[in-house]
């Protein structure tokens, strides 16, 4: 995220103006924040997350967005833009192109958002009801620290590090989604 606007708006009034921005922006608590371009690396992990997660769902009620459709976090009076997330049942908000649910969520760390990423964002992505993993991946490192809601409600967080299945600990049916497939197409190693 850049800056935010200085004055407060209403969610109604943000999502009215950013349908006819050509700039996207995240709503947080009143305020509106620009969105910054990624790398290339940026967009070809979440490009390979997407892909990969559409494979595997395709036969699924589940379905996976990409970077333009907004996540909105009603309990801390949010809308994200994630990188990429599922929602498996139901929370599409209308024509809005806005979901009011995930199941997972993944955000790929950029420089300018690996702070908001690490705390703004873990901690309202886990007030949405129906979310079971949260993904923050690194860009520069072969690493994913994972966040997972048990079935007990309680939340544990691992660091993958090696060519562990991220897939078979979340839950969402399919061949297991492997650390290389990320990042594959990339130079990290």
């Amino acid at each position: 995220m850049a800056h935010a606007l200085h004055s407060s708006i209403d969610l109604l009034d943000y999502l009215a103006s950013e349908d006819a921005s050509q700039i996207r922006h995240e709503y947080v608590g009143g305020y509106v924040h620009a969105m910054v371009g990624g790398s290339m690396r940026h967009n070809r992990i979440s490009g390979n997350i997407y892909s990969a997660l559409l494979q595997r769902t395709a036969s699924t009620p589940c379905q996976v967005f990409i970077n333009d459709m907004k996540l909105h976090v009603q309990a801390v009076d949010s809308v994200y833009y994630p990188d990429v997330f599922v929602l498996c049942g139901v929370g599409l908000a209308g024509e809005r192109n806005m979901a009011s649910d995930a199941t997972l969520v993944v955000e790929v760390l950029s420089p300018s958002t690996a702070g908001t990423d690490r705390r703004e964002k873990l901690v309202a992505y886990r007030k949405l009801a129906g979310l079971r993993s949260y993904w923050i991946v690194s860009q520069d490192e072969r690493r994913v620290e994972l966040h997972t809601c048990g079935d007990d409600g309680r939340w544990v967080t691992m660091e993958l590090t090696d060519d562990q299945a991220l897939l078979s600990v979340v839950g969402i049916p399919g061949a297991p989604l492997r650390l290389a497939e990320l990042y594959a197409g990339t130079d990290v190693v």
